[in-house]
């Protein structure tokens, strides 16, 4: 199995490298983003171990690069820092798993075998609705042939409603699919990003998408308006 170590700490590259040769893998070095976005690419790897502070191109760059190109080899992202952020913003990138330094090697090979065992993920289908196409992997929305910029929050929200298309969804629903279960704010924020996404996606190009069904939610047309 051969696997792509992406770490600027010379020392700690050199020692990951030891330590997995020694349980059989065959191990590439790079040491900044840039060169192991390039090695990612032009490599035939099982898997990666990717840093997340690296010099040229951090490490949620390189991920986010490879899944946007169609690379879907598993990924364990390891960062020195510690805290459900930077662990959140690494699975949101593409990342399979990550490890916060310091880490024993023992867990980091078991860690790197399950993804092995869980193979490559498939890329996420790119969602339609009309003319509405929602990229997921790639993180970019178009109405047409126009690319439409997004927040996250918006893109999130969009999402949603694109995979019930033509369905109507209540404003908890979105709050729960969208934020979070467990959400304690004002629910009218709901209707904050309703308008903020019409004006992305319908007013711009005439269309009326996103209807207000009222006392029930919101439906997004299923002919995309």
């Amino acid at each position: 199995m051969r696997v792509l170590v992406v770490e600027d700490e010379r020392p700690l590259a050199g020692g990951i490298k030891r330590g997995l040769e020694a349980e059989g893998f065959a191990v590439d070095l790079a040491y900044d983003g840039p060169d192991g976005l390039e090695r990612a690419n032009d490599g035939d790897y099982d898997a990666i171990v990717l840093d997340i502070m690296l010099p040229g191109m951090n490490g949620y760059k390189v991920c986010s690069s490879l899944r946007e190109g169609g690379n879907w080899t598993p990924i364990i992202m390891l960062t020195a820092k510690d805290g459900e952020l930077d662990e959140a913003e690494a699975l949101d990138t593409g990342a399979d798993d990550f490890l916060s330094k310091p880490f024993s090697y023992i867990v980091l090979v078991a860690r790197i075998r399950a993804l092995l065992r869980r193979g490559g993920r498939e890329r996420p289908p790119v969602l339609e609705v009309g003319d509405l196409r929602l990229d997921p992997a790639a993180h970019r929305a178009w109405r047409g042939e126009v690319e439409v910029t997004l927040t996250p929050r918006q893109f999130s929200l969009l999402e949603y409603l694109m995979r019930k298309a033509g369905e109507v969804v209540s404003k908890a629903e979105i709050l729960e699919h969208v934020w979070d279960y467990a959400f304690e704010g004002d629910p009218n924020i709901v209707e904050v990003y309703i308008r903020h996404l019409r004006k992305r996606i319908d007013e711009p190009f005439g269309r009326n998408a996103i209807q207000t069904v009222r006392l029930v939610g919101y439906r997004l047309a299923a002919d995309g308006g």
